[in-house]
């Protein structure tokens, strides 16, 4: 049972999924409590991390470079365990430059990992499996993020456990279950042999423009939704625990079946039904003066990125088998360009109007849905947008 298990590309999959979320949930989930009430951080301050968070996301074309000495399979063991170290040395530095060193430490590894993990998904998973098996390791993240915010909630909560001590715990788990796949799994064979050389491709245009204001829309989210409940609302971090607690139930139980859904109605739709969501909940967010509603909207926006994985699944049908380890790297540079900087401007910005923040991530919300509607129907390698076969383009 156990060879089988450790000679299987699914379960390593499954494996990267659990182990992923332990630290980055658990980081992720203290962060702006912590920096608040150790580091003392305001608006922009907080803005600043966030940029120096995403720079390694930027440099995620880097991981083509390193491929050249080491196995996709290889490294995404060391981006783990890179991971699971960022996040134990967090609780122990308190001084900005200390968090912010930190800080990059944990994003080189999130940031190699997840695109290493899109690139085996894409190159392992068959196409007309993809959406169903990339919903159920999303539900998977979501389920193992759910233990983080459980396990958070009683051991600071009820046993009094230190932000020190929770960030070592999770991050020390990260690194076991880093060397045990190391030393466990088998060598996988890729697939179809790699690309090694960095360059953007014409026909992927439309992915790559998407992925631009993806990015762009999830820094609004991760960095200011959750920093407007702590800053304008004063929510504790018991309540930020149980609010992230009951996301990730929605999302165990929703991702699988907006996989079914992508595989019945195509990616487009989908994507198209993520922007609307977004576009009203932004809009929201600018105006919200009630925390009840603050927290709905918080729950919504945190659900519309069950969605998100009908991106990778278009970019894999449109996809020749050969570019899918370099595009996932430089589709993982592109997400990151706006999130390198769009926190430290918007943090500023947040400083006079928080409100314009997310009038801001609106409009990126509306450009985004407009550009959906040059997906085409069926796309496939040869048909990747609407134009694909028109003269002007060839």
């Amino acid at each position: 049972m156990i060879s089988r298990i450790f000679n299987s590309k699914t379960a390593l999959l499954y494996l990267v999924a659990i182990a992923m979320p332990l630290s980055f949930a658990a980081w992720m989930a203290l962060l702006n409590n912590f920096v608040v009430e150790k580091a003392h951080f305001n608006g922009s301050e907080i803005g600043i991390l966030q940029s120096v968070r995403e720079i390694p996301g930027l440099m995620s074309f880097s991981v083509v470079l390193v491929l050249l000495l080491v196995s996709q399979q290889r490294l995404a063991y060391i981006s783990l365990i890179l991971l699971g170290v960022g996040t134990l040395i967090t609780g122990y530095l308190h001084s900005t430059v200390g968090l912010y060193f930190a800080t990059i430490i944990m994003s080189v590894g999130f940031h190699y990992l997840q695109t290493l993990n899109q690139s085996l998904s894409l190159q392992w998973i068959p196409k007309y499996q993809a959406p169903i098996v990339l919903g159920r390791l999303s539900s998977t993240q979501a389920f193992a993020r759910l233990s983080v915010f459980i396990f958070i909630y009683i051991f600071m909560g009820y046993f009094a456990f230190t932000y020190k001590t929770v960030y070592t715990l999770f991050g020390g788990i990260t690194i076991l279950l880093g060397i045990i796949a190391w030393t466990g799994f088998k060598k996988f064979n890729e697939g179809a042999l790699q690309e090694k050389k960095l360059m953007l491709t014409k026909r992927y245009w439309l992915f790559y423009l998407l992925t631009f204001f993806g990015g762009a829309r999830r820094q609004i989210f991760v960095v200011f939704a959750a920093f407007l409940l702590v800053e304008k609302f004063g929510v504790s971090i018991h309540h930020m625990v149980v609010l992230l607690f009951a996301n990730a139930i929605l999302n165990i139980y929703l991702a699988p079946k907006v996989g079914r859904l992508i595989s019945r109605f195509g990616e487009a739709m989908i994507l198209k039904l993520e922007y609307v969501g977004l576009f009203i909940i932004f809009v929201s967010y600018a105006y919200v003066s009630h925390v009840q509603i603050a927290y709905v909207l918080y729950l919504l926006d945190s659900l519309l990125f069950a969605m998100s994985f009908s991106l990778a699944t278009y970019f894999q049908k449109i996809a020749d088998p050969k570019d899918i380890s370099t595009n996932s790297a430089i589709s993982g540079t592109i997400n990151h360009i706006a999130a390198v900087f769009l926190p430290f401007i918007l943090g500023l910005v947040w400083l006079k109007s928080p409100y314009m923040v997310f009038l801001i991530g609106a409009g990126i919300a509306a450009i985004s849905f407009i550009l959906i509607f040059l997906i085409p129907r069926n796309p496939e390698q040869g048909h990747e947008t609407i134009f694909s076969n028109k003269e002007i383009l060839k």
